[in-house]
């Protein structure tokens, strides 16, 4: 059993893992995330007794702001406490006060009523931080960074260093804010990408309109969408012409001029004129609504990047706070036996210096920015029209090794058109054949008819019969004519000039004599080529799997660059072909989501090309390209280059800021200034660090 909860006013990344390592251990639970950018808790196993008030309760002796509510409660806002901020104002204002009065009258020696002034300042500052601190020590967290962060600064008032020990929270306050700023920011930048949901609909009725929410629309429903508003279903217009912003859907930046008769897309936005829509699908099987089911649907599943960052902020914070222990009494012990020097006096310079390591024990930087680094990747290729379900998934994309593609909708349109007309009367040829086709709904025929673009005069014709696998036979202009493939010709004993063209071959025959030959081909998409070339310059191999013969598979693969090519191919065959090479290197299948399922699940990286209107795709697939141009990947691919690129970068700078800092603190260099630079400072860079993935590129 799964569940999704939402989770409100959390902006520290620390304390996310904290209440994700205490869901783990309710009973009946046997996988938890708390996703802090998406506001989201994943739970999955027994829940029936697991109660939505336990779960708060969790979150509650974490962080007390902090509440956790069932999905279709959403309507509660973020707290802010503005006793909190008067609190905070008087604190630094009585600060200022004192420090002014020590500096003008008491320069050497400080009374203890100033003292006392400066821990009253102390607590107003700092009293969240202190209450947080001895509620943790009760429950049993001592690594915790507050109670870290007030033993460090009651420290540094017992060394005789009271502004040190103020300034310290003062800053931790202050930087504790812009980091929730920067949270909220980004959380904003991010939903603001994934935010397709429409919220209302306009019915028609018979005595004019009526609001409804869109879950509430049924199939044949006729809808009334004004210009700005979102569709909020798919369907079909049936009044009215405009234009469809889709960018968000496929990544297409041009709007989509629409008119009568015209399929249109949830989750578009209207730009132009008012249009009326008869509904094609009930929300739940709109497209936005699989949009949403899609990204929603693997969140839970975290990058290998993600889950080291995991395990080593569990190990990281105790080991800092072993090593201030040992910088604090053994250190200074070891060094007055060697050098003969006053223990006692040794042991405050010592001390200050571990309290340097407590305030910067805290793993925030590391634990904050990699998920952010990797949803922020999964947005920015949201805006480019391809979707992941997890930063898992888009952290792989950028070490496949090997390409696999399906052909026919995929690298080509799958449409088939006319290539060529090999006869000395083509339009006689070409004509003939669109009557004799044109009640045929084969996609042969289809596109014959689509080729002679005239209107087909139904009198001219008669006795037209169809004859599955080889072709059709009628009278045009009571001339007996024959159309079809070689089989059909032979079998009717008609003469026949053969061709070497690759596609799908059509001859066409009067009165048992030839009169010409029609090449039909699926034509390759532009984009494919763009794609297969970029993979190429970069030294990725390509595959290109297909169940066509092998002069069109051939032909095809020749034509684009692909390094290797498997024909007629079954779907079982597919299976087996992505099984063999998935076993030495990483694999990616790009097909089109609707009949490749099995071989998408195969693959390392399974990804739907425009499948996302296919249930099996969903399922199947790590990933959606959501228009029909294979070139998306690129985009993919290169968003996933930076991501990786952008994790290490923040990896390194927190890490190594904080092991310069810390090596600093030990010989007395670093100060407390320094360390909460250390924390927080390093928090808000890997944030806006993170923050650069949105730059938009192309």
């Amino acid at each position: 059993m799964k569940k999704t909860y939402i989770i409100k006013d959390l902006d520290c990344a620390n304390c996310a893992m904290k209440i994700e390592s205490q869901l783990h251990q309710i009973e009946g639970v046997t996988f938890a995330k708390v996703d802090l950018i998406k506001e989201r808790v994943y739970l999955e196993g027994n829940l029936e007794g697991v109660e939505t008030l336990t779960l708060d309760r969790i979150a509650k002796s974490i962080e007390n702001d902090v509440s956790i509510i069932d999905i279709d409660q959403d309507t509660i806002t973020h707290k802010h406490s503005t006793i909190e901020l008067i609190i905070n104002i008087i604190g630094v204002i009585s600060l200022t006060i004192i420090i002014i009065l020590d500096i003008l009258i008491y320069r050497t020696t400080t009374p203890l009523w100033l003292q006392i002034g400066y821990a009253i300042s102390y607590v107003l500052i700092g009293y969240k931080v202190i209450y947080k601190a001895f509620t943790n020590l009760f429950s049993g967290r001592l690594f915790d960074e507050h109670f870290l962060m007030t033993i460090a600064t009651l420290g540094a008032f017992a060394i005789g260093e009271p502004i040190e020990a103020i300034a310290v929270m003062l800053f931790y306050r202050i930087g504790e804010y812009l980091q929730y700023r920067s949270v909220r920011k980004s959380r904003k930048n991010i939903k603001a990408l994934m935010d397709i949901k429409p919220t209302i609909a306009h019915l028609v009725i018979r005595d004019g309109e009526k609001d409804i929410r869109p879950e509430m629309l049924l199939e044949g429903d006729v809808i009334m969408v004004r210009p700005g508003e979102k569709m909020p279903v798919d369907g079909h217009i049936i009044q009215g012409t405009t234009s469809l912003d889709i960018r968000h859907l496929t990544g297409e930046s041009m709007p989509k001029d629409v008119k009568i008769n015209d399929e249109v897309i949830s989750g578009s936005i209207n730009l132009s004129g008012v249009i009326t829509v008869r509904v094609d699908k009930t929300y739940q099987d709109s497209t936005v609504a699989k949009i949403l089911q899609f990204v929603e649907s693997n969140s839970a599943k975290k990058a290998k990047t993600e889950q080291f960052i995991t395990r080593f902020a569990n190990i990281y914070t105790p080991i800092v706070v072993l090593l201030s222990v040992i910088l604090a009494f053994a250190v200074p012990g070891v060094i007055s036996l060697i050098e003969n020097t006053s223990y006692v006096g040794l042991l405050p310079i010592y001390i200050h210096r571990a309290l340097i390591f407590l305030v910067i024990s805290c793993p925030c930087a590391l634990v904050l920015s990699v998920p952010l680094s990797f949803f922020a990747g999964i947005g920015a290729s949201s805006k480019h029209g391809m979707l992941f379900k997890s930063g898992s998934d888009l952290e792989i994309l950028g070490s496949i090794d090997h390409f696999v593609f399906d052909k026919t909708g995929t690298l080509t349109k799958g449409v088939f058109e006319v290539s060529r007309i090999i006869s000395s009367r083509q339009e006689l040829t070409l004509e003939i054949a669109a009557h004799i086709e044109h009640f045929s709904n084969h996609p042969i025929a289809t596109s014959i008819v689509s080729a002679y673009g005239k209107k087909i005069d139904t009198s001219k014709i008669r006795d037209i019969h169809e004859y599955f696998g080889k072709g059709v036979e009628g009278y045009y202009q009571n001339q007996k004519v024959f159309v079809g493939n070689d089989k059909w010709m032979e079998e009717n004993r008609i003469m026949y000039s053969k061709t070497g063209d690759v596609g799908t071959i059509i001859y066409v025959a009067i009165d048992r004599q030839w009169v010409g030959t029609i090449v039909i081909k699926d034509r390759i998409k532009k984009t494919s080529k763009i794609l297969i070339d970029y993979l190429k310059m970069t030294g990725k191999k390509t595959t290109l799997i297909t169940g066509d013969q092998d002069s069109v598979g051939q032909e095809v693969a020749k034509e684009l660059g692909i390094d290797s090519v498997h024909t007629k191919c079954l779907p079982q065959d597919k299976v087996r072909i992505v099984s063999e090479l998935a076993k030495t290197e990483k694999v990616l299948f790009l097909g089109d989501g609707i009949n490749d399922a099995p071989v998408l699940t195969e693959a390392t990286l399974g990804v739907a090309m425009g499948g996302i209107g296919s249930d099996a795709a969903i399922e199947a697939s790590d990933a959606v390209i959501m228009n029909d141009d294979p070139d998306t990947l690129i985009s993919g691919l290169e968003i996933s280059k930076l991501t990786k690129v952008i994790v290490t970068q923040n990896i390194v700078m927190a890490l190594g800021i904080k092991v310069i800092v810390l090596l600093l603190g030990t010989f007395g260099i670093a100060t407390m200034w320094m360390a909460i630079f250390a924390d927080v400072g390093v928090s808000l860079l890997a944030v806006m660090n993170a923050m650069r993935i949105f730059k938009d590129r192309h």
